[in-house]
């Protein structure tokens, strides 16, 4: 589904990617690990088209991202794309499913076609109880859920995670990891996860690791 080829990225003076080659099939849970200033975050933020590479091949199915401008780039984004961050990054003045319904408003879906979808996604992760609540009101493994559940909105191919697990106990850590995986087989999106947890990076199906900008094995 997705093919870079020698990607390199610097910031200023600081190269950050050196040289990567990466395939990812489609319906593949992939962790990415490594010791920090790797450069998995800045991977990941390619691959999610939050950054241009500034040499090498990005293919995701029949397109090539990189080539796209930034209108277009944005549009391929909110389609394609759903991502996960350590700190859910909800909207506090929203409810959850007017937060799950964010993606789906920015591509001027209709309101009644997005609330259903909404609803059916937070019922399917076990937030039913929770629909009209702001995040203030529910703890940190339920607003992860949320954030999981925005993700999903506009059905991406492609959920990309940076240390999602990272500001949960173990027991909320554990289910989220269960949770990518169950979705992984229902709704048959690809999964790549920047973590340290290594308990996500064995439930993986394959786990790559980086160091100093460049894929080790």
């Amino acid at each position: 589904m997705i093919e870079i080829q020698g990607i390199r990225k610097s910031f200023g003076k600081v190269e950050v990617l050196k040289g990567i080659d990466l395939s990812i099939r489609s319906g593949e849970i992939i962790s990415v690990v490594g010791p920090s200033g790797a450069g998995k975050t800045t991977l990941l933020q390619i691959l999610g088209t939050l950054e241009r590479p500034d040499s090498g091949n990005f293919q995701f199915g029949d397109a090539f991202p990189a080539k796209l401008n930034d209108r277009l780039l944005s549009q391929f984004r909110n389609q394609h794309i759903g991502f996960v961050f350590q700190f859910h990054q909800l909207l506090p003045e929203f409810t959850a499913l007017e937060n799950v319904m964010i993606p789906g408003m920015i591509a001027n879906k209709p309101t009644s076609e997005l609330q259903t979808r909404a609803e059916m996604l937070l019922v399917k992760l076990n937030l039913k109880d929770r629909i009209h609540h702001k995040p203030s009101a529910m703890s940190g493994g339920e607003q992860q859920r949320v954030a999981v559940a925005r993700a999903l909105m506009n059905q991406p191919k492609l959920i990309l995670a940076d240390e999602p697990s990272g500001n949960l106990d173990s027991k909320n850590a554990r289910e989220l990891h269960e949770l990518f995986l169950r979705l992984r087989d229902e709704e048959g999106q690809t999964f790549v996860i920047v973590t340290h947890n290594e308990e996500l990076a064995k439930m993986a199906d394959r786990s790559v690791l980086m160091e100093d900008g460049k894929i080790i094995s």
